[in-house]
């Protein structure tokens, strides 16, 4: 842990001695990551500019000397705002506006700052494929815009949330507008006073942490004489340039990373299968993936950490540790020299477009691979992204061709991550292909948070190795899958995980003891839970503010038997945001729970009104129906929920089910559309085999049971 007695006394402290660091810091994206806004700041087309989005026709113009906007407000109407602050530079400017109780909300227009040649000097809207209006959580005034929340912990040095649950407001505040020197080599009050030491006496030249390298940066032959320091560094990177859930604002440099944040695994929706980009996941979990991380290189061997510009143009920044000979060498590339196929970056780290105009390359380093974008179409390769004109079985051919066999590489898990999230029949074969092969760690642990779908002795068993696990992150996957399984052959080992040393596995161990009955604990053991649940509570009210939290709260109110402040914090989360599916569905159950059935289905009714198309909510309504013995009522809300998502195992299983009572013909069509993409789901196979028997087809129904059987393997009972 970082030293907490040092304070932060603000960058011109350093101005003095590092001139040189300065001067690179002063112009770089760092620097300029937030600022006031005036006439030197603001890059942007204020001279009276309209811009139509979907018939709103917003206007930009200066008055008595500041810059305005009209636009929608909250309300959808036409309203004059001052903007405030400016946010980021390059490649896209995006601007700020104070609201009531200390908000600050960011604008959905932004000016694209690139050149005219570049299609730049213009505005644009970063969700211009959707028509985003007032009430929606997209639109600026809406929370996933909120710059206390979301942006503001990344943009200005040691910066506080201070977020009042009881007022809803907040009090933010920081020491340095921008990402500052401290920001990244933590809080500099006792280097200045090891400057005035006689006898230089404090550590790391009174700093948190060194990220000072000896001349050479990456050394080939010292690597692991520079693996902590590198790790140390990634992890302060890592604060801002990963997909993260913010567990408190209290990190400091040299503090470990997944004490203070959650960083996301290679999810679906977030990375493609194979493990490329493909939500925004700013960098750090791609580059856990590389062999550069493996090997020990670190973000400022190829980045200047001052100017954040590569080391060198181009491929060469790659030169500096690669031979430039080999890799620029045809027999390698097998394309002409100096063609954009040729390039180390364009192969290897191919990019893709976010916030409508921002380029940004994958971290991944990986290997092309064609031949797995025959098998999955959705996932791209770097060789038809530029050979458009061509198709992926061409280029795989290609491939196979020049190599004489398709180069794969630690990183082959895409058809292990696709069989487990479509529940393949192969999905637990696969999973341990990955456990058991040499892939990056952040596969694994993504892997591991599957084995909780296929519980038998040997996954069971599986999941307490991957509890000792050297990595959190695999640790708390482990736990997540743990949970699974049943109560006797769990809850000891959990009680294990509140003494792990990481916070975020700490905080999943307390999240699933939180409805142990703490009245049947020995003191010690009570104590360490009570101590462990109290943080944990501490970390969902730091971000109160956000619905998913304050769902959150309510689930562990809930379990603590404390109904009261559970039904306030599920009104609480349906008030921050009126549009947060998953509180109306836990909210309803919680209801049902209560005895207040026809409070739930006031509730579900009252969020279908609001969002009729989300499938959930359907399904949710029709299981209500289906309690209150109203099957008739059921049936439509179960067949819309599979209307509107039909892929989804669950509610097909559901209303198959319900059908199958009167038609088991009906049942088996309906499992029969999903079975393809869910050959490994024991559910559908099951039903296939009993509604199959019903109607009489004994082969079919013989089948089906002997694949249940081959799924269930040695099953807990």
């Amino acid at each position: 842990m970082a030293d907490n007695n040092a304070t932060y006394i603000g960058d011109k402290s350093c101005v003095s001695c590092h001139i040189k660091e300065f001067k690179e810091w002063k112009g770089s994206d760092h620097a300029l990551a937030m600022m006031e806004s005036n006439s030197t700041s603001v890059k942007g087309d204020f001279d009276d500019a309209s811009f139509n989005y979907n018939g709103m026709i917003s206007k930009f113009y200066k008055k008595n000397g500041k810059f305005m906007v009209r636009t929608d407000g909250e309300d959808g109407k036409l309203h004059d705002y001052e903007i405030a602050y400016t946010f980021g530079i390059y490649p896209l400017q995006q601007y700020m506006v104070k609201f009531p109780n200390g908000r600050l909300q960011v604008l959905d227009i932004a000016w694209d700052s690139r050149s005219i040649e570049e299609g730049g000097q213009r505005w644009f809207h970063i969700h211009k494929d959707d028509n985003v209006t007032a009430g929606d959580p997209l639109h600026w005034t809406g929370p996933n815009l909120n710059w206390n929340y979301m942006c503001a912990d990344c943009h200005s040095t040691n910066l506080k949330k201070n977020y009042d649950e009881k007022t809803r407001s907040y009090h933010t505040t920081w020491d340095v507008i921008n990402v500052s020197c401290e920001a990244c080599h933590g809080p500099a009050s006792k280097h200045i006073a090891w400057t005035k030491q006689k006898e230089k006496t404090l550590s790391h030249h009174g700093f948190p942490l060194s990220l000072k390298y000896k001349k050479g940066r990456w050394d080939l032959n010292t690597t692991s004489l520079k693996a902590k320091v590198n790790h140390q560094e990634i992890e302060v990177c890592a604060k801002c340039h990963s997909r993260r859930t913010q567990l408190d604002d209290h990190f400091v440099a040299g503090d470990h990373f997944l004490d203070h944040h959650l960083p996301a695994t290679l999810d679906e929706g977030l990375y493609f299968p194979d493990g490329k980009i493909e939500d925004e996941v700013y960098v750090y979990d791609s580059f856990l993936q590389s062999k550069m991380y493996a090997k020990g290189v670190s973000c400022s061997d190829c980045h200047n950490p001052h100017t954040l510009n590569r080391r060198a143009s181009g491929d060469k920044v790659c030169f500096q540790c690669h031979k430039e000979k080999t890799y620029t060498a045809p027999t390698h590339h097998h394309h002409e020299t100096g063609s954009r196929g040729a390039s180390c970056i364009s192969c290897h780290m191919p990019s893709r477009i976010y916030m409508g105009v921002d380029s940004r390359n994958d971290h991944s380093f990986r290997i092309p691979r064609p031949d797995i974008s025959v098998v999955m179409p959705e996932v791209p390769n770097a060789c038809t992204i530029c050979h458009a004109d061509r198709n992926d079985t061409w280029a795989a051919k290609q491939v196979k061709q020049w190599y004489g066999k398709i180069p794969k590489g630690k990183q082959d898990f895409a058809h292990a991550l696709r069989s487990l999230r479509n529940n393949m029949e192969d999905a637990p074969q696969e999973l341990y292909r990955v456990l058991m092969s040499d892939a990056p760690t952040i596969a694994k642990a993504t892997v591991t948070g599957y084995l909780g779908n296929y519980p038998s002795r040997q996954t069971y068993m599986t999941t307490l190795q991957m509890l000792r696990n050297p990595d959190a992150i695999v640790r708390r996957k482990a736990l997540e899958s743990l949970q699974t399984f049943p109560p006797k052959l769990r809850i000891k080992e959990t009680f294990k995980m509140l003494e792990d040393p990481v916070k975020i596995v700490r905080m999943e161990a307390a999240r699933q003891l939180a409805a142990f009955p703490i009245e049947t604990l020995e003191p010690e053991q009570k104590n360490l839970l009570v101590k462990t649940i109290t943080e944990y509570e501490k970390v969902l009210h730091f971000s109160a503010d956000r619905p998913e939290n304050q769902l959150s709260l309510a689930n562990l109110y809930w379990h603590k038997k404390m109904p009261k402040k559970a039904e306030t914090a599920y009104r609480e989360a349906l008030a921050l945001q009126p549009l947060f599916v998953p509180a109306y569905v836990n909210y309803s159950n919680f209801l049902i729970e209560q005895g207040r059935s026809k409070e739930a289905l006031v509730l579900l009714q009252s969020g279908l009104g609001k969002l009729p198309q989300i499938a959930i909510l359907h399904h949710v309504l029709g299981l209500w129906y289906v309690q209150q013995k109203q099957k008739a009522e059921a049936l439509p809300e179960l067949k819309e929920a599979v209307a509107l998502d039909p892929y989804n195992a669950r509610f097909v299983y559901v209303y198959a089910v319900a059908l199958g009572e009167k038609d088991p013909r009906a049942a088996i069509e309906v499992l029969l559309s999903v079975y393809p993409k869910h050959t490994g789901n024991l559910q559908i196979v099951s039903a296939l085999a009993y509604y199959y028997r019903m109607v009489g087809e004994v082969e079919k129904s013989a089948d089906f049971e002997q694949k249940a059987k081959t799924l269930q393997q040695v099953v807990i009972q």
